[in-house]
Parts: structure tokens; C-alpha cells; sequence
């Protein structure tokens, strides 16, 4: 019991310093601070279009791993999977090493097109999706697993095409997990920081998202680190509490 409740303590210690240490009385207007809601609007953006790319990519790979039988497909899923344990500033080494100017893809893009995805807003959307992106697949892919195909086969069966069928019957059962992971991809992308320092930079009102905020603020302002990270936290709690059924179980 004594090891329990140590390791609560421990983890929950933490926050409570931080709302102990929260300047409350000068909250509200250091939360109308030009800097903190710059840094807001840019994490809102930026993190529903990572996740609005993650949809777009992400629901087609986890009906592949789920639904198609091809060789190396395990190391495929374990492919995607990678960035869940990769630290985030190697991801971001990794997308210059691809996307930066002199990458094997950047410099290609800057010759033809005439642009560079480093230290960008596009950039910072693009190191939130690559290491939201595994949240998302493997949620959805799970979904499709445990949704029972013989709905599908009785469409077909009716004349139904592929495309129908997926549309009409297998969307709607696997939405929840669709949902989920699209929460559980957003809340990745708002906090992310490894890669989106590495890969986009901090430059106010460009790539600085809440938590390279949060960063700059601790070295000359620790309140209004406080404050930034004061929402981080609420939203992490918001999106806990919107999937507890689906994550959290208990009596």
C-alpha cells in the first residue's frame, strides 16, 4: 500500500505544486497577454491541421495494417509505431535530414517549387503529425479489428461496392475509435516541442506553439510559464475526461 500511494504522490505532487504556484489573482490578464494568445492561436491551428493531415493519411494506413494481408507487414506496424518511442528531437533532426533545405526531399522542393518547410508554420504542422500521427493509427487500426466484418460481407453481399460499404457501414462503426484517436492526435500535436523546436524553430507568431512558449517564458518570466502551462494542463484533463470510457475503467 505504502509503494501505492508513494507513487501517486508522486505523480500527482507535481501538478499540485504547479496550481499551488499559479498566479491566480493576475490570471486573467496574463492570459490576454499578446504573446500567450499568439502562442494559443498558433497551437489551436497548428494542431488541427496536423491532426486533419494525421485523418487523412492515418484512417487509409490502419485499414491497411487491419484489413490486408501483405509481406512485412509487421514491420510496417512497427515502422509506424516508431515515433511513439523515438525522442522528439531526433524526429525533428530526422525531418531537416529530409525536408531541410539540403534534404534528400527539401532541396528538391526549393529548386521546383521555390519553397522550404523548415522553420515555418507548414513545418511546425508537419513535426506535430509526425509524431501525433502513431496515436491516431493505432487507435483506429484496433477499431477496425474489433468491428465484426460480417456487416460488411452481408453489404457486399447486397451489391454494395467497397467504397459504399466503407462509407455506410464500416465509418460508422469504427467512429468512436476514429474520435479517439483523433482527440488522443490532437492533444500529441498541441503538446509537442522535441521536434517542432528542432524542425520549425521559436520565432513568435511563426512556429513559437505553447510549449516552445512555455520554455522561453521559464527563463525570463516563470509566471506566465505557469500560465501557459496552467492550459496544457487543461486540456489534458479535458481530453482524459472525454475518453474515460474508452481508456479508464473502473467500478
Amino acid at each position: 500500500m505504502v509503494p501505492a500511494v508513494a507513487g501517486l504522490v508522486f505523480l500527482v505532487l507535481p501538478l499540485a505544486g504547479l496550481l499551488v504556484r499559479a498566479p491566480w489573482s493576475t490570471l486573467a490578464g496574463r492570459l490576454a497577454e499578446p504573446q500567450v494568445l499568439e502562442a494559443l492561436r498558433l497551437s489551436l491551428v497548428t494542431a488541427s491541421l496536423a491532426t486533419l493531415f494525421c485523418l487523412l493519411l492515418g484512417v487509409p494506413l490502419a485499414w491497411m495494417l487491419a484489413r490486408t494481408s501483405f509481406p512485412g507487414r509487421r514491420v510496417v506496424r512497427a515502422l509506424v509505431t516508431v515515433p511513439l518511442v523515438l525522442p522528439p528531437v531526433v524526429g525533428g533532426v530526422a525531418l531537416l535530414l529530409v525536408l531541410g533545405r539540403r534534404g534528400l526531399v527539401g532541396q528538391w522542393l526549393e529548386s521546383a517549387f521555390g519553397f522550404s518547410l523548415p522553420f515555418t508554420t507548414a513545418g511546425v504542422v508537419l513535426a506535430e503529425a509526425f509524431v501525433a500521427m502513431p496515436f491516431l493509427v493505432i487507435s483506429v487500426e484496433g477499431a477496425l479489428r474489433a468491428a465484426d466484418q460480417r456487416f460488411e460481407e452481408a453489404a457486399a453481399t447486397l451489391g454494395a461496392s467497397r467504397w459504399t460499404a466503407f462509407r455506410r457501414v464500416t465509418l460508422p462503426l469504427v467512429a468512436p475509435g476514429i474520435t479517439a484517436g483523433a482527440v488522443l492526435c490532437w492533444a500529441r500535436a498541441l503538446g509537442e516541442f522535441g521536434a517542432t523546436i528542432t524542425f520549425a524553430g521559436n520565432f513568435p507568431g511563426r512556429t513559437q506553439t505553447m510549449p516552445l512558449a512555455v520554455y522561453l517564458a521559464l527563463e525570463t518570466e516563470p509566471e506566465a510559464a505557469i500560465v501557459l502551462s496552467l492550459v496544457l494542463l487543461a486540456v489534458s484533463v479535458i481530453v482524459l475526461a472525454s475518453l474515460r470510457d474508452r481508456w479508464v475503467s473502473g467500478p
